[in-house]
């Protein structure tokens, strides 16, 4: 074994999945076939809210080509979901299921049949020729509306439709109101996302050479996907085996159920290869989007610039399922006060049914709606109080030591502070021994464009939060005779597009002490590998490498004494976090977080409403950049994607029905809309338990932008816009009620 550094960990290696992505090389879920292969279409519901009261099949069943359709009587245990199992797989009458109401359609992604058939064709035939008889029920689509004593209940087991509620108490509201000399209010509003990802949901199953249901399809945890499949179908874990391709994105998006459990049974009763590819529109229609929330704010200083006191409420849409509504409500609720050090707050947030589409995971996970309005409210203190905005958030952010507003400190390794400056200084802020002061930006000649520069700043947690169980398993083998010529690493991390397997190759070279070249992974398959826990929470690079360092120590042990191969498996556990105490919200809710400040130019059309992002610069602290390109890259496609959700992308949704469910009516940024510039400030404060010190980060640069993008506006314009997204038509709307731009 060389004892030489083999310098992979730090270093921009190319990407091991690169050449095959961009020659075309490399396959996704919709570019697989198998010989004899039948085809999959799903039947969606047409009805928003209704009990099903029969389908009837006869038609689609005559029709050439169809092999079988499945309804609700035909899963064995008719229920599913990530967090807790209140969703029907199919919904229908004759149910096996644990649910009073799987005959219930609740949104108009309800799956109600599932047609095999020999061509795409004939299945997608046979779909239009089922006949479903609905009695419908009352719906409800605004969530304050659903909180209401009267309103439609979409669950029995959630009274008034409020599927969570958590709640922060500290300090005294009373006395902290009473010393403060300026106060403001505020109502953000955030709305719908859709996450747009490369590849739409496809897949394709087949019985393998152990008699095992295998299903081959993207997601963010092959484990959990496995699990929701051998429950729904009564089988044992080691009858359904899950491997993912290339994935193409995800972002939250394939953290929930989309064909996977369909997929599964027709394989396991037909026992013939099945595949399903949906469309863009499908796509858009019938997977869950980031969560629209509403935020009604509160804040009061002091004249010198202390924050002394916080009052929110944060209402969120759920739509009629948790999926993993009851978590990022949690952390909106944690990021509502955003992350400054204020010694009396008050929150309330709901999570609340209704019957929109469901609405779960994305990028950020509630961050960037709390951040939205927490930063939104710092901005407007600071004009308030007439002071720079870097000042005050430099007179009240986090420290080490500081308390969270949940009563407990902060994990060690807090960088809040000097993120906040390297962002404040490549901005162009400068600090003239009494505190910061904002750069003057040179206007355009054309009267109409007008420019404005912006700040925010957030934090994000690394791993899972408030008491879920948190772990991840690696396996390192060494081959070889007298020295290490071969690594082999087991982990099971999904590789959604973030780089996670070359970090997980550069993570054990580093600990086994081996060129890069010497390491292969196998992943991605739960016959091969053992739970990595979800690529999600910015938590694969923290979890899997502290996994696979422990791995690599037992087996160097074991290489030592001359064991061949040497072999060790470890499991790595963090610090355990707690829930939110119910009354009060004390708790310790994560073990480790990721801190971020953007400063952000616009240019603001007042004649047109557009508003052109000029320049951002993000300072993220990683702790360690594992591959310092692939973080880079992380920190632009965050900024890109987050200038989306705060400029562009306008999901429109009518009484639960998508009406723009294609990329020509739902704008993402292209080439032509993205920033000129985008710097990328990596620092390097390592987490006290990170690997290496790293920390996860593929969230953080999310947080501030739409909030940082706000204030720029507002810096260009005077106007504060609390509504996202801020398309042309709202920003003048805006512009004209404050005699802007009226010719």
């Amino acid at each position: 074994m060389s004892t030489e550094k083999s310098f992979a960990l730090g270093q921009s290696i190319r990407r091991v999945d690169a050449v095959g992505k961009v020659t075309g090389e490399t396959p996704y879920p919709g570019d697989l076939n198998i010989e004899g292969q039948l085809w999959m279409k799903l039947r969606f519901s047409d009805r928003v809210h209704a009990r099903v009261l029969s389908i009837d099949t006869t038609a689609a069943e005559a029709l050439p080509g169809v092999v079988r359709i499945f309804t609700a009587k035909d899963v064995p245990h008719n229920e599913y979901g990530l967090v807790m199992k209140d969703q029907p797989v199919l919904c229908g009458p004759g149910s096996h299921s644990i649910l009073k109401d799987a005959d219930v359609v609740k949104c108009y992604m309800d799956c109600i049949a599932v047609v095999v058939a020999e061509t795409e064709a004939q299945a997608a035939e046979a779909v239009r020729l089922i006949q479903v008889v609905y009695e419908d029920l009352p719906a409800v689509f605004d969530p304050v509306m659903a909180m209401q004593e009267g309103a439609p209940q979409l669950s029995p087991e959630h009274p008034g439709n409020i599927l969570c509620h958590y709640r922060i108490r500290k300090g005294d509201m009373e006395a902290g109101w009473a010393q403060a000399d300026v106060i403001v209010e505020g109502e953000y509003h955030t709305g719908y996302q859709e996450h747009a990802y490369l590849q739409p949901e496809a897949g394709v199953a087949y019985i393998d050479e152990a008699d095992r249901v295998t299903v081959v399809t993207a997601g963010q945890w092959v484990h959990e996907d496995q699990e929701q499949i051998y429950h729904a179908l009564g089988l044992e874990p080691d009858q359904v085996r899950v491997i993912y391709p290339a994935i193409g994105g995800a972002f939250g998006g394939r953290e929930d159920m989309s064909v996977q459990i369909v997929l599964a049974l027709a394989v396991h009763e037909l026992r013939r290869p099945v595949k399903i590819q949906w469309s863009r529109e499908e796509s858009i229609l019938y997977h869950h989007k980031r969560h629209p929330v509403t935020i009604r704010a509160k804040w009061g200083a002091t004249r010198d610039g202390k924050i002394v006191a916080v009052e929110s409420t944060v209402i969120g849409d759920a739509g009629p399922y948790n999926y993993t509504t009851n978590k990022v409500m949690g952390n909106a609720n944690l990021c509502a006060t955003g992350v400054y050090e204020i010694p009396n707050i008050h929150v309330d947030t709901y999570g609340v049914l209704t019957n929109n589409i469901p609405t779960g995971a994305f990028r950020g996970f509630g961050g960037p709606q709390g951040a939205f309005a927490a930063e939104g409210q710092l901005n407007k203190l600071a004009q308030a109080l007439n002071m720079d905005p870097v000042e005050l958030r430099a007179r009240n952010v986090f420290q080490e030591g500081s308390i969270l507003s949940v009563g407990t400190p902060l994990p060690k390794g807090v960088s809040m502070p000097q993120v906040v400056e390297a962002a404040a200084r490549e901005s162009g802020w400068s600090y003239n021994g009494h505190g910061w002061q904002r750069p003057r930006l040179a206007q355009s000649q054309n009267a109409a464009l007008r420019r404005g520069i912006g700040f925010a700043a957030g934090f994000k947690n690394i791993g899972f939060s408030f008491g879920f169980p948190e772990q991840n398993w690696a396996t390192i083998e060494l081959h070889g005779t007298n020295e290490i010529e071969e690594v082999i690493v087991r982990q099971a991390g999904a590789d959604v597009g973030q780089g996670a397997h070359t970090a997980f190759m550069q993570m054990a070279a580093e600990a086994v002490g081996v060129p890069f070249s010497k390491v292969r992974l196998l992943t991605h398959d739960t016959a091969e590998t053992q739970t990595s826990g979800s690529a999600s929470a910015s938590r694969l690079t923290f979890m899997a490498g502290n996994a696979i360092r422990g791995a690599a120590a037992l087996a160097l042990e074991k290489w030592v004494h001359e064991e061949r191969p040497a072999i060790g498996t470890f499991q790595y556990r963090p610090p355990k976090t707690t829930p939110y105490d119910p009354l009060t919200g004390r708790s310790e809710p994560n073990f480790a977080y990721g801190y971020v400040a953007q400063g952000v130019e616009v240019e603001v059309d007042i004649e047109t409403g557009h508003i052109h992002v000029l320049k951002v610069i993000c300072a993220d602290d990683v702790g360690k950049a594992v591959n310092p390109q692939q973080v880079q890259g992380q920190i632009e496609g965050a900024v890109v994607q987050a200038q989306g959700y705060a400029i562009m992308e306008n999901l429109i949704s009518v009484e639960g029905k998508i009406k723009n469910p294609y990329l020509s009516t739902y704008l993402i940024p292209t080439v032509l809309d993205i920033p000129a510039e985008v710097k990328s400030i990596i620092l390097e404060y390592p987490d006290p338990i990170g690997p290496w010190g790293a920390r996860g980060m593929a969230e953080m640069p999310y947080l501030p932008l739409a909030a940082a993008i706000c204030a720029a506006v507002h810096d260009a314009t005077g106007v504060w816009m609390d509504t996202i997204p801020l398309t042309p038509d709202r920003v003048v709307t805006a512009l004209r009620a404050n005699g802007i731009g009226v010719l």
